[in-house]
């Protein structure tokens, strides 16, 4: 009674030896790329009006304030 499932492991790796040469692995041509745009550029925006801001204040002769349109 043990020697049937030493037969099928037997059967199982002589059907799978053929087949291992049909599978490959290999990497993709091109490098995967990540876009992470979206996020930079909202930051860097922010960034950018704290500065203008901070700037403004310091400087408030250079940047005189318009009255708005009616």
């Amino acid at each position: 009674m043990t020697r049937t499932p030493t037969i099928r492991l037997v059967a199982a790796a002589a059907l799978a030896t053929p087949l291992g040469g049909c599978i490959s692995v290999s990497p993709p041509d091109k490098p995967i790329e990540i876009n992470l745009n979206v996020t930079i550029r909202q930051e860097v925006l922010v960034r950018l009006q704290r500065d203008v801001e901070q700037l403004i204040n310091q400087n408030p002769q250079a940047f005189p304030q318009t009255p708005p349109k009616q």
